[in-house]
């Protein structure tokens, strides 16, 4: 074969390599594998502090889809109200963005984030700059009592809306986050 064909045949091949490429490993969307990158962006902050890792929870995640439609409606975000009689209430953490530019650990990374201004000691004593808001999605996701998690992702006319629902609930008055 001369120089000329065994180019155009490897040209060929590398071709059809790259168009099969999402075939055969996989596709990597910006959303794929949601829930799974939600729970290993979690993880992964909280294996570095030395904490247990969370578990994916599907109840939590339909109760998180539920008030993520009602977010959706208004296209923005609010926590869910509290109900007083509920024995083992969920801790809650809300994200609100542009539709279609986040992926799911830039969601995540926006609340990890807030560690630059957390300091250790009882809760809502955590904040360097004195406002509990700027840790306070952190320490729910940090929160040393909360095993499961469970998150949905739901669209507004101009925002995607993140709501991830815990249990154990953090952010308890007096107590250390981790």
């Amino acid at each position: 074969m001369d120089k000329g064909r065994r180019s155009w045949r490897r040209a060929a091949v590398a071709a059809a390599l790259v168009l099969a490429a999402p075939l055969l490993g996989g596709a990597t969307g910006r959303l794929t594998s949601l829930d799974a990158r939600l729970l290993a962006a979690h993880n992964r902050e909280r294996a570095a502090a030395g904490l247990a890792p969370l578990h994916w929870d599907p109840a939590l995640a339909d109760d998180a889809a539920d008030w993520g439609a009602a977010l959706a409606e208004i296209d923005d975000i609010e926590h869910s109200p509290d109900d007083p009689d509920d024995p083992d209430p969920q801790g809650e953490n809300l994200w609100l963005g542009t539709t279609g530019y986040f992926s799911p650990e830039d969601m995540v990374g926006m609340w990890v984030e807030e560690k630059k201004h957390f300091l250790p000691g009882a809760f809502p004593a955590n904040s360097r700059t004195g406002n509990v808001d700027d840790v306070g999605h952190y320490t729910q996701l940090m929160w040393r009592d909360t095993g499961r998690v469970g998150c949905a992702l739901a669209e507004g006319a101009e925002n995607e809306i993140l709501v991830c629902r815990y249990l154990t609930a953090g952010n308890v008055e007096g107590e250390r986050p981790f």
